[in-house]
């Protein structure tokens, strides 16, 4: 009788081929991304972060507020000082420590997203372009300006002496918060309620809970920038309750601030 090949044995002591998910990445072709990080728990639920990281990002705001606008109130004066402006512009320093304020904020925001979950800032916070026509949200925020316009004239809403009518007397101080209030306040602001609180309230109350809770922050941010007037925070805080509306429906925070600096742009328009 002849012998059966040896190929049978040969071939049954080679190594299996690899699982499909482990193979390795042909030329040319980027080798596969880790799994996200879930959140505490392995829910892997959105938003991923918790409260836990709300507490801390609230903990950390005073401090980055503090260093953040006493750095850039320096950086002011010695630059105002080296180019030899005589002219006093009084808005020109409280922008610059609000801003100031602002990325050391998100900076502690951005460690926060990046070491505890290794996710991005910006996509973590719903900034993306929405689905939805562009000029719709434009239409939107100034339909909402009018609206809260009409309702404090209904309910005689005061006209108070604050900081914000104090700085508006100056006609450049004027110009520079017409263009900080319809760019930067809005980014800020929209980053802070509707992309990041805004979605883990939505998460544990409901949508109109989440999207009504997270305006009354809000609101209360402008109290004492309005001679502590609890109906203009209030007209502020349904203003924020639309805006909120916006997020949710569409899913984008760009929106959101698309809204909202075309809601500032139309109440500059008119004091101007």
């Amino acid at each position: 009788m002849s012998e059966a090949p040896e190929e049978s044995n040969v071939a049954s002591d080679a190594a299996p081929p690899p699982e499909p998910d482990q193979a390795e990445p042909g030329p040319g072709l980027p080798a596969p991304l880790p799994p996200a990080k879930e959140e505490a728990g392995g829910t892997g639920q959105e938003p991923f972060w918790g409260y836990f990281d709300l507490a801390m990002f609230v903990a950390l705001a005073i401090p980055c507020m503090i260093a953040g606008g006493f750095l850039a109130s320096v950086l002011v004066k010695a630059v105002v000082g080296a180019i030899h402006l005589h002219k006093h512009i009084p808005a020109l320093e409280p922008l610059a420590e609000q801003l100031g304020a602002d990325v050391f904020l998100f900076a502690a925001l951005a460690l926060i997203l990046r070491m505890s979950y290794d996710r991005p800032f910006w996509s973590s916070l719903g900034w993306k372009r929405p689905q939805a026509p562009l000029l719709w949200m434009v239409i939107c925020g100034m339909s909402c300006a009018l609206g809260v316009g009409l309702l404090g004239a209904l309910i005689h809403i005061p006209t108070t002496n604050n900081p914000m009518v104090d700085l508006l007397k100056d006609r450049t101080s004027a110009i520079l918060m017409a263009v900080f209030g319809v760019t930067i306040a809005p980014l800020t602001e929209e980053l802070v309620f509707r992309g990041f609180l805004q979605p883990l309230l939505v998460r544990s109350l409901g949508a109109v809970p989440g999207v009504l809770l997270t305006a009354v922050p809000f609101g209360m941010l402008h109290y004492h920038e309005y001679g502590n007037s609890w109906r203009h925070a209030m007209m502020i805080g349904l203003a924020g309750a639309a805006f909120g509306w916006m997020r949710h429906r569409t899913g984008s925070t760009m929106a959101s601030a698309l809204m909202h600096a075309s809601y500032n742009a139309l109440f500059f328009f008119a004091v101007f």
